[in-house]
């Protein structure tokens, strides 16, 4: 099963890393700077691919929010203070937010939403959303190119020790659900 795994995203990892980048992908651009570091991909074109990726996606959420206003508002209820937030930073950051929003955890998906919903121009979005995705992309591929022989190392320890790696992961997926938690109120 696992040599499948591998096996399909050598195979198919461009297309895998560009859906990858349209929904967040950070995981996806370092398994794609491993990838280019052990020679299965080819580091320039997996940043592309990844910026590519990235810009798209952010694309599609501004688009949703500018032309079906009255669907996000309800669909997005439970998210009406992250909008809040998201239209704050907005107006006191301008182009810088849609520059850094996709480092924001927990925000990525709904400034560009919530830029669309406040009527912001397409055509800066589109600009600096373009070179956004691309340093972003090659921010996170790069480092995990270049330290790709650490990043096995450690992934082949937790591949070892299961059950520790379980435990750390449900500590930080833990954190991050109170962080958001915390965050909400």
């Amino acid at each position: 099963m696992e040599q499948m795994l591998v096996d399909w995203l050598k195979e198919y990892g461009y297309i895998v890393l560009f859906v990858w980048s349209m929904a967040e992908g950070e995981t996806g651009l370092i398994m794609a700077g491993i990838l280019s570091h052990t020679g299965d991909m080819n580091l320039p074109t997996a940043i592309l691919v990844a910026g590519l990726g990235g810009f798209v996606g952010d694309q599609i959420w501004y688009y949703v929010g500018r032309y079906n206003k009255s669907y996000v508002h309800k669909e997005f209820k439970a998210h009406k203070r992250k909008f809040a937030k998201a239209r704050l930073l907005l107006r006191k950051y301008g182009m810088w937010l849609i520059f850094v929003q996709r480092f924001l955890y927990g925000l990525r998906t709904i400034i560009p939403i919530a830029i669309g919903v406040s009527g912001y121009d397409n055509k800066k979005f589109a600009i600096v959303n373009f070179f956004s995705a691309f340093i972003w992309a090659s921010l996170t591929i790069i480092p995990a190119y270049i330290f790709g022989e650490e990043l096995l190392g450690v992934i082949k320890w937790a591949k070892a020790h299961w059950y520790i790696s379980v435990m750390f992961l449900a500590i930080v997926f833990g954190g991050i659900w109170y962080y958001g938690k915390k965050m909400d109120k």
